[in-house]
């Protein structure tokens, strides 16, 4: 049978659907392969000092030491023993060199209200970033989370905020992996509201349009579900206007204003699920990234043991369900966030590449992977060098293939 479809049918659906494709064009163009830092850091802004990830790196690892190594450890958190030597290598080296990958320097609940006085500490946190930054010493990423667009402190947050940029484009300019984050977001218009102060600042000191973006905390129950009964998370991609680079989960406030105990507040309450599973729907193929949040059983003291076994539980909890960043909140916890994430990466690697092998050498197997799942795979082996789990000289061993060629099966529209 002849094709029946006219020039002229072609066209009329193209037209119907160009609302579409630029709607897909804008909202869901995918990651963008660049590195995701594996946690963030909150310290009290004012307690910053350049030395600060050298500090915490050596503080944790004298409490792996005083563990009992972190071999010992890592088999005590459950680490599966075959991967145990590799992982705890790597956490070492790991600590010694980059202990922290993101670091924000807090001037909201970890600083509180302290007047005009928040005025000269937002000064002298731009000050000692910037010098944490020219010595080589600041965390990839680090920048500050300021007070929220709530009408009590938006004056406040603003101000803070208007500070410690201008200061450091006064010392010469923002760092490439500066960081900002919108705390007790409730509104879409509280995100539309911080556009508007970005674009704002950004002509203010001659920035190019679109170089300061921030993060969203999630961790009101207004912004999970609206007033109107839909999720305002949903709308966040358009509303950011491709500033928002990720949503963070915060669970202690979250939680509480379900009414939680503060007995049963936790990342694995089945309400805390439901968020996060909502913020993952609103964002997949935004290019937004996701972070889990925090536990605040500390590992110190005599809970110790109890607290590093709970904390790698939960680390290997959220990178299962995709999760790929959390929070910590103090030197100790860094053992635990890098043995599970490094043993969640070397314990997948060996599968993840002999399919990524089979599929790019179309070599029939057990499992016929589809481009879907092979994006797939090597996004997560991408996700495992990028962090330092795993070697390039590993993928090009046990794929065949460099970093460039992994990033550009990972994202395939960056290679287009």
């Amino acid at each position: 049978m002849s094709a029946v479809l006219t020039d002229a049918d072609r066209a009329r659906i193209a037209a119907q659907l160009a609302g579409t494709d630029d709607l897909l064009e804008r909202a869901y163009p995918g990651d963008d392969g660049s590195r995701q830092p594996v946690h963030t850091v909150y310290v009290p802004a004012d307690t910053f000092t350049p030395d600060l990830a050298a500090r915490w790196g050596q503080a944790a690892l004298a409490a792996a030491s005083e563990a009992g190594g972190l071999e010992a450890l890592a088999s005590r958190v459950g680490i599966r023993s075959d991967v145990i030597p590799s992982v705890a290598a790597r956490v070492a080296a790991k600590l010694e060199s980059e202990p922290i990958e993101d670091l924000r320097l807090d001037f909201e609940d970890g600083y509180g209200d302290r007047g005009d006085t928040e005025d000269q500490d937002a000064v002298t946190a731009a000050t000692r970033v910037h010098e944490a930054v020219s010595a080589g010493t600041a965390p990839p990423f680090i920048g500050i989370r300021f007070k929220c667009f709530e009408k009590p402190t938006r004056e406040r947050g603003l101000r803070t905020l208007d500070q410690f940029l201008g200061t450091l484009v006064d010392l010469g300019g923002l760092p490439d992996g500066l960081v900002l984050t919108l705390p007790k977001v409730s509104t879409v218009a509280q995100v539309e509201a911080m556009v508007e102060v970005a674009s704002l600042l950004e002509r203010a000191h001659g920035l190019d349009a679109g170089r300061i973006c921030f993060e969203v905390q999630v961790e009101t129950p207004q912004l999970v579900l609206g007033a109107e009964g839909a999720s305002p998370l949903a709308q966040l991609p358009l509303a950011g206007a491709g500033r928002i680079t990720s949503l963070h989960y915060g669970t202690y406030d979250y939680s509480a204003s379900l009414g939680i105990a503060a007995a049963y507040q936790s990342m694995e309450h089945p309400a805390a699920d439901l968020a996060k599973q909502l913020m993952q729907l609103a964002v997949a193929g935004t290019g937004i990234r996701l972070s889990d949040g925090s536990t605040n059983i500390l590992p110190i003291g005599d809970r110790a043991e109890e607290a590093w076994a709970l904390h790698a539980r939960l680390v290997r909890r959220s990178l299962e369900r995709g999760f790929f960043q959390g929070w910590d909140m103090h030197a100790h916890q860094l053992p635990t966030r890098y043995l599970a994430t490094y043993a969640f990466y070397r314990e997948g690697f060996d599968s993840a590449a002999a399919r990524l092998n089979a599929y790019l050498s179309k070599t029939p197997g057990a499992v016929l992977d589809e481009p879907a799942t092979a994006r797939a795979l090597a996004w997560f082996v991408l996700r495992g060098v990028q962090c330092g789990a795993i070697g390039d000289d590993e993928i090009r061993s046990a794929i065949g293939v460099d970093v460039a060629a992994l990033t550009a099966l990972a994202h395939p529209r960056l290679a287009a």
